[in-house]
């Protein structure tokens, strides 16, 4: 199937799956969603620890919990396999048009554009969005190209981009131990934030959390090319959400301490600049951005890299039309039909999210941080089928068969009361979009079969 399905291969070892995730996880949304954690906030930093550990439990205890799952499926395509496997065809079928068709391209593009902005701070370029979107627009058919035409080369470049990202993540909680100087004045071109007590309101600050967090589930797409994936892929999704958590907590708590809540607040994306602007001059800026830019571009890496191959696995069940075609077309210059399905996914949400942020349709957030939380909900149904298998002895251990579940249901349940406080009338809007998703998905199994 060209170059991009290798299941005989078995191209992926273990470092390889814990790098994708942490890839995913890790690069993102923790350098441009801190700030809106703490708005969401206050400003209260105690309160935006809490909301980073919360959103830990998710992914912490759902990992390990689906890491059961995982050792027992026999189905390709990740979440929609075990869905497959554990519940019934049609509802897979829902599950795989909303990951195809909606999730996976929302995440991959709201990050392209996010490394269009962090470019044009790099190179000084103007602060304008149809700049930071032409650029973004690039590297998301870049980073689809280079996978469509090689996975070998996709894999390593996540690999890479995995190591290169902790480095500042973690530097600066290094940093943030040792550092003695006095926190840095808001610059006067800046209008200033002043710290403010939300009440219950810090909940919403769970929906950006969700999107920093999200992505380990994205690897379990590439499960059944994975070296001995039955033992990998659990210890994989076991030993990457607590890098993550570590890596997050040292980088939020040390930007706190370096700069201040209320600096942080007032300068917004390029807060963490001014770290490197402390230590090294405008050479330590440049530093800094370069390390941001190539962890952003590994996330878009990892999705695409998952992505191009659900069409394919939805195809394979037939649950999608032209199944047969999607299935047996052979490679030409852009891949076969399952790469050319997701780029093309890619393209059109990637116009979705140009409109909403050029018009100003939501009022915060972004589309991808709802099609996020919509998908905990799917999550939840799997942990119950976990605690369903342990009850039936087919799995054994009673903390990763009952207690995982219970605790990652209770931080999904966060996430969505919280998704839904930050944003009501957008995720509303576009909860009913995502369950459209799901429903087509499912009336066409059930009509096809």
């Amino acid at each position: 199937m060209g170059g991009i399905f290798i299941n005989q291969n078995k191209s992926y070892g273990l470092w390889t799956a814990t790098a994708m995730i942490v890839g995913i996880c890790v690069g993102s949304g923790i350098f441009f969603k801190v700030d809106d954690i703490l708005t969401f906030t206050g400003g209260n930093v105690f309160l935006g620890a809490l909301v980073f550990i919360i959103g830990a439990f998710s992914i912490i205890f759902g990992s390990i919990s689906l890491s059961n799952l995982a050792s027992i499926s026999t189905k390709t395509g990740g979440i929609v396999g075990y869905f497959e496997d554990f519940y019934s065809n049609k509802l897979a079928s829902a599950v795989g048009w909303f990951q195809t068709f909606l999730y996976y391209p929302t995440i991959a593009v709201v990050v392209a554009w996010a490394s269009g902005i962090y470019t044009c701070l790099l190179f000084n370029l103007p602060n304008q969005l149809d700049l930071q979107m032409g650029i973004g627009f690039l590297y998301l058919l870049f980073f689809y190209l280079i996978n469509i035409i090689s996975s070998s080369i996709g894999g390593k470049f996540q690999v890479i981009s995995s190591v290169i990202k902790l480095i500042p993540l973690i530097g600066v909680g290094v940093v943030a131990i040792f550092f003695k100087q006095a926190q840095p004045e808001i610059p006067a071109n800046v209008e200033p934030v002043q710290l403010t007590n939300v009440g219950i309101g810090w909940l919403a600050a769970l929906a950006p959390t969700a999107f920093s967090y999200d992505g380990w589930a994205i690897s379990l797409s590439i499960s059944n090319e994975v070296k001995d994936s039955k033992k990998t892929m659990p210890l994989a999704l076991t030993i990457a959400p607590i890098i993550v958590l570590f890596v997050y907590l040292s980088y939020f708590l040390g930007m706190n301490k370096i700069l201040g809540p209320e600096y942080i607040l007032s300068t917004g994306d390029g807060a963490v600049m001014a770290i490197g602007q402390l230590l090294l001059g405008r050479s330590g800026e440049i530093v800094i951005l370069i390390f941001i830019l190539i962890s952003m571009l590994g996330v878009v890496n990892g999705v695409a890299l998952g992505h191009i191959r659900m069409p394919y696995a939805l195809a394979s069940k037939e649950m999608v039309p032209s199944a047969k075609k999607i299935v047996t077309h052979k490679k030409g210059f852009l891949g076969n039909y399952s790469a050319m399905i997701s780029l093309i996914c890619a393209i059109f949400w990637f116009g979705v999210h140009y409109l909403t942020q050029k018009f100003h349709l939501m009022a915060t957030g972004d589309i991808s941080e709802i099609a996020i939380v919509f998908g905990y909900l799917f999550y939840s149904i799997l942990y119950v089928k976990v605690m369903m298998l342990y009850k039936e002895k087919v799995i054994t251990n009673f903390f990763t068969g009952v207690v995982s579940p219970i605790l990652a249901m209770i931080g999904g349940l966060i996430i969505i009361v919280g998704g839904f406080s930050s944003n009501p009338a957008s995720m509303s809007v576009f909860f009913i979009i995502c369950l459209s998703f799901c429903v087509t998905g499912y009336l066409f199994y059930k009509n096809k079969h």
